[in-house]
């Protein structure tokens, strides 16, 4: 109703006596169209771009013609043909079509009330894949390290040990074993940070 009478303001405003007799008949569309554009544009649960929108109802309704037409669902390649548009605007329309009615994820899954609901089976953030990620950079950079370097990270790093039992096994101190230690993790974090595609992991070594 709100929007109705914005559409009624509109025409009175616009109304000129001199063209037209009756204000009703010229505030009918006026009305009419500030509802169509208001359901247009506020309907859509996410943003969805002008243009995609407008390409949603030619699918609908060229869906709606060919199914008529054909006896049958039209194929893919018969939209694209009939609409004049590429694959990744059809694929576009449909995800967009998707967003006008959101699905709960709160929802049984196939629409049973004693099914799982939705979100039971929808992906997660797995926190191994940063590590993954982390790891892979210091994969990178990992051969560029002396040998000596790489065998103390491993035994402080994997193998737990404590500086002092590590220098007990190399046969040096634990201040040597300390700075070892801070080179190969101050060569490693600063070749990380330094990669563009290693920094958008925040990683320090």
């Amino acid at each position: 109703m709100q929007v109705g009478y914005v559409g009624l303001l509109k025409a009175i405003n616009n109304f000129d006596p001199a063209v037209g007799g009756s204000l009703a008949a010229y505030a009918q569309p006026c009305i009419s169209g500030e509802i169509k554009r208001h359901f247009r544009d506020k309907r859509w649960h996410v943003h969805v771009e002008r243009s995609v929108q407008e390409r949603v109802l030619q699918v609908r309704q060229a869906t709606r013609q060919l199914t008529q037409q054909l006896g049958r669902q039209p194929a893919d390649a018969e939209l694209m043909a009939h609409l004049g548009i590429t694959d990744a605007e059809l694929r576009e329309a449909r995800r967009a079509d998707m967003v006008f009615q959101p699905v709960s994820l709160d929802a049984p899954v196939a629409g049973q009330p004693e099914a799982g609901r939705l979100a039971d089976v929808l992906g997660d953030e797995d926190p191994l894949m940063e590590q993954a990620v982390d790891m892979e950079s210091v994969a990178a950079h990992w051969g560029e390290l002396p040998r000596r370097e790489q065998k103390i990270l491993l035994m402080r790093f994997y193998g737990d040990m404590t500086q002092a039992e590590i220098g007990r096994s190399l046969g040096i101190s634990q201040m040597h074993v300390s700075r070892l230690l801070a080179h190969a993790l101050g060569y490693l974090r600063d070749r990380i940070m330094a990669d563009p595609e290693a920094e958008s992991t925040g990683m320090a070594a």
